[in-house]
């Protein structure tokens, strides 16, 4: 990285990723990371090509690199660049191990979103990735749950640290890691790449394809009624409607319900897309789908949280907004109690 000493003792956090294209997910984890992990710097890896994926829709290292730059903007905390350029290194337990001889004093951990876990298993040398560096791993909307029982963190599970330990992480000898169960962020390259133009060959004419992003325009109550019906409709079960307004900026409402088995959780948020989609709303992003565990709807100003039980209690979203509201709302009162005071 430049500007960084060889001697740095700093602790970082390592992003790594094809960044196809960078959002405010990676800057969410960062920060968090930064926060919850006690980091110095954490430095956002953009890899040429990830090895297991295709170059189909990748956008050229350049191109990635410049939008993350953007989405960080000006963080004096956030680095971005393309090492693996200059290490000559293609997987990530070579880069690891290469930043770790460049910076031999410095104390590593690897940051991932907990979908990422699944998909270590065929990473090559995972096992020995969890032996080079500790990892952190943040949850994910729809993968956080399950992703717990996937094969590496099964094999790796009594060296878990809990997450109220999560500032010693950065101290400790791998193979060590720590699942963060903290506030969750919906955006994904994914869902992002699938509302931007795409083109289709027709008849050996290149025709554009596009697909809209959510109508943010609608009345969020008219909106959040939509929702509501639907979700009645459905049979979904402890419905709760968070007010957003004024404490976030991705949306005026969150909603959270369940459904009793991940059939019912997948066909509930299905029926809400089509039925936004019917009402005017356009494409709405889904994820979960695929474990039915935790799917989230992006409906625009109003995001859907659906679960099965045992996952809806294991992250209690509920609580977790209930506990920030309230902490922000206790040093106000204290203000307004020393405004009304009068000298004696």
């Amino acid at each position: 990285m430049p500007g960084v000493p060889r001697d740095t003792t700093r602790r970082i956090g390592l992003l790594g990723g094809s960044f196809n294209p960078a959002h405010e997910g990676h800057r969410h984890i960062s920060l968090e990371a930064l926060k919850r992990l006690g980091l110095d710097e954490v430095w956002w890896l953009v890899s040429p090509q990830n090895p297991l994926k295709t170059d189909d829709g990748m956008e050229p290292l350049a191109t990635r690199v410049a939008r993350a730059r953007q989405i960080v903007g000006r963080h004096p905390r956030i680095r971005i660049d393309a090492p693996e350029l200059v290490l000559g290194t293609r997987y990530t337990l070579d880069t690891v191990r290469a930043l770790r001889r460049a910076y031999p004093r410095a104390r590593f951990v690897w940051l991932t979103g907990a979908d990422i876990l699944p998909q270590f298993s065929q990473w090559r040398g995972w096992r020995d990735l969890f032996g080079s560096i500790p990892i952190a791993a943040f949850a994910r909307p729809g993968w956080s749950y399950p992703a717990l029982s996937a094969a590496a963190p099964r094999t790796f599970a009594r060296y878990r640290l809990d997450a109220s330990h999560a500032r010693m992480l950065a101290s400790c000898e791998p193979p060590a890691w720590c699942f963060i169960p903290s506030r969750l962020d919906s955006h994904s390259a994914t869902a992002i790449r699938a509302v931007q133009p795409r083109k289709r060959k027709a008849k050996g004419q290149t025709i554009p394809e596009t697909r809209t992003l959510p109508d943010r325009s609608k009345d969020a109550e008219a909106l959040l009624a939509l929702v509501r019906r639907s979700l009645d409709d459905d049979k979904a079960e402890d419905v709760v409607v968070i007010d957003l307004k004024g404490k976030s900026a991705f949306a005026d409402y969150m909603v959270i319900a369940s459904g009793r088995s991940n059939r019912q959780v997948v066909a509930i948020a299905e029926h809400l897309a089509d039925r936004l989609k019917m009402a005017g709303h356009g494409y709405t992003p889904v994820e979960g789908k695929q474990t039915g565990d935790w799917v989230l709807v992006d409906a625009g100003d109003v995001v859907v949280h659906i679960f099965r039980p045992e996952p809806r209690a294991f992250y209690a979203l509920e609580k977790m907004w209930a506990l920030e509201t309230e902490a922000a709302a206790k040093p106000k009162a204290a203000v307004r109690a020393r405004r009304v005071r009068k000298p004696a």
